[in-house]
């Protein structure tokens, strides 16, 4: 697992129990003794106005080809699990250069780093 790979996750609901399978962008590597990823939430339901740290991907530009998505979706850096490495399902994709300094930069503004 390494940042920028999109994967296939259970991903927990908020403020419920349970969680349901959902594209995620990996941010982080495996982390710690129990290895776990901090990922952050991919929705194809794209909000109206986007968040200033929200990314559209569109699987129809090459930009966006490898992410192996298959339908417009927004990845929102506000919305981030730590995932155990048994609740991943499969690997989908990867995301391009371009839009993996975006995600650096976003999530600077999101955390006032």
């Amino acid at each position: 697992m390494k940042p920028s790979e999109i994967h296939l996750a259970l991903f927990p609901y908020g403020g419920t129990i349970g969680a349901k399978i959902r594209p995620v962008l990996a941010l982080t590597g495996y982390v710690g003794p129990v290895p776990e990823v901090l990922v952050a939430y991919i929705s194809s339901v794209v909000p109206t106005p986007l968040l200033a740290t929200d990314i559209l991907i569109d699987p129809g530009k090459p930009e966006h080809a490898q992410t192996k998505l298959t339908q417009v979706s927004v990845l929102r850096l506000h919305k981030l699990a730590t995932i155990h490495k048994s609740n991943f399902v499969r690997s989908l994709g990867i995301v391009s250069a371009a839009t993996w300094l975006d995600v650096e930069t976003k999530l600077r503004l999101l955390l006032n780093l």
